[in-house]
């Protein structure tokens, strides 16, 4: 009696859990459960069954084996059950009505001929890769369906009778499945698929924007629970490396899904596919260098410290670049700024050849050069594949239609009041007018906001605007914290290159 107490105990901690990593599944018993009994009532309600009969078990059958979690995934069983019951029913009656017109010596054999042929066929066709990913289920339902007809004992009036309520009561089966699918608490596997790959680039993320700090620190004793929870957040890039069967899984059924939300019927779920692809090769990188910040052989600190600066940058930048695509995907919003840390990783990894050319490993020992090198090695590949992934994450974006980035514009004619921006500033130029121009070096967003407000693309570019200063003492305002705020009014606005600016500026520097 204890150990089936205890038994009982074990379920219940087991379905609270698995309750609690998804509360959705508890909503989905409970829509099957609904859908079950409303298909009963061709038994309980005598009308019903006066009409259907025995035959309305189909309808209880196809509930039981089309309903399934995601919206996508019932709408794609429920329409290859259907067409293939369709599609099977008429060929078997036509079969059947062939094989009655040789006589009745005769007709067992075509009958049987015409098994064989539709079986094999259907059979070979289901290794066909697109079609067993799409249509395996409804070809299941074809040969059965056409076997059970075509080879019944009854008269061609029985036949189509048969064939008609089997058909009818699959529909119904079907029908209820997809309308409280759809229309009581829908999961939709587009949502999940999109979801799951915002995660994954998390994971990817934090990872890489944490390595600098596993790799180049010394390992803290203390601290124990902390420790472990780090490293427990540091492995949740392994969930990438087994994701591909449920990322194709999730794309084939969101192929089947309507219109919802910000997701378009035909909307490139490939290019999700291809997108996770990539972040899966990285994650494999990964996790050969998660294998050597945990080897039994380390490097030295004092010669992994001669490479420090280039390869945390290059690892922080390459994170930061995953954190950017992660926020794009969840807000379906594009961004520039990835593209911005992936040049920042690439610059990190020229100063890093730089830093090899001189020399600076020459007394390092050949094994510790080889684990050194092997590192280096990684971390060059994930910066290369970050670079892919941005341009492959461009192409969804620009694929799905995220929706661009609000900036604020810039206007000539209008007056600059309450806007900051970060950037660099060159010496100011005094004219005659009282009006000085100032060169800003600002940022890639605000630079793209206005070369494509120009119909110019440009990332090596800044602008200058020319702005008249009151030098009445009466306009300027003093603040607590000591510093001087000008009142100023844009006068004019351009756009330069900003090598060119910074060549003159060095020149003028020289001629003074």
């Amino acid at each position: 009696m204890k150990g089936a107490m205890e038994k009982v105990r074990e379920i219940w901690r087991e379905g609270r859990r698995v309750g609690k990593e998804d509360p959705r599944r508890i909503v989905h018993a409970f829509k099957v459960g609904l859908a079950l009994a409303l298909v009963s009532s061709f038994y309980y309600y005598q009308p019903l069954y006066d009409n259907f009969g025995v035959n309305a078990m189909w309808a209880v059958m196809t509930v039981v084996v089309v309903f399934e979690f995601s919206v996508g995934a019932t709408l794609g069983k429920g329409i290859n059950r259907a067409v293939a019951t369709l599609v099977a029913g008429g060929l078997g009656v036509g079969a059947h009505h062939l094989a009655s017109l040789s006589g009745p010596t005769i007709e067992p054999i075509l009958l049987a001929i015409f098994v064989f042929v539709q079986a094999a066929l259907s059979t070979f066709v289901r290794f066909f890769p697109r079609v067993k990913a799409r249509y395996d289920y409804g070809i299941l339902i074809f040969i059965l369906t056409f076997s059970l007809i075509s080879v019944s004992g009854f008269r061609e009036d029985e036949i189509l009778d048969l064939a008609h309520k089997r058909l009818s009561t699959v529909m119904m089966g079907g029908v209820s499945c997809v309308l409280i699918s759809i229309f009581i608490c829908p999961v939709w596997a587009g949502q999940d698929l999109h979801s799951l790959l915002a995660s994954n680039f998390d994971a990817v993320s934090y990872f890489l924007q944490e390595f600098g700090e596993e790799y180049f620190e010394a390992a803290d004793d203390g601290g124990v629970k902390e420790v472990e929870k780090k490293r427990k957040n540091l492995q949740r890039y392994k969930s990438v490396l087994n994701s591909k069967s449920n990322e194709e899984a999730l794309a084939n059924f969101a192929k089947w899904e309507p219109r919802h939300g910000q997701f378009r019927f035909r909307h490139p779920w490939e290019q999700y596919l291809a997108v996770a692809a990539l972040l899966r090769q990285c994650a494999y990188r990964i996790d050969a260098l998660d294998s050597y910040i945990n080897s039994d052989f380390q490097i030295p600190m004092d010669i992994k410290k001669k490479l420090e600066e280039p390869l945390r940058r290059m690892s922080s930048e390459s994170g930061k670049s995953m954190k950017e695509a992660s926020i794009s995907l969840k807000k379906m919003r594009k961004s520039s700024s990835s593209d911005i840390h992936v040049l920042n990783s690439q610059s990190a990894c020229k100063d890093l050849s730089t830093l090899l050319k001189s020399g600076i490993l020459n007394d390092v020992e050949p094994l510790q050069m080889i684990a050194l090198t092997t590192t280096v090695s990684l971390l060059i590949d994930i910066v290369h594949l970050t670079e892919k992934i941005s341009e492959s994450l461009r192409e969804l974006a620009s694929a799905a239609r995220f929706k661009n980035k609000k900036k604020s514009t810039v206007s000539s004619e209008k007056t600059m009041s309450d806007s900051v921006s970060t950037g660099r500033t060159m010496p100011i130029k005094s004219h005659d007018d009282d009006d000085h121009v100032v060169t800003i070096l600002c940022d890639a967003d605000i630079s793209n906001t206005v070369d494509q407000s120009r119909g110019e693309s440009s990332v090596d570019s800044c602008h200058h605007v020319a702005i008249k200063i009151d030098d009445d003492d009466s306009v300027h305002e003093k603040h607590e914290d000591g510093e001087i705020h000008v009142h100023t009014s844009c006068v004019s606005y351009g756009q330069t290159n900003a090598s060119d600016i910074l060549d003159s500026g060095n020149e003028r520097i020289s001629n003074n």
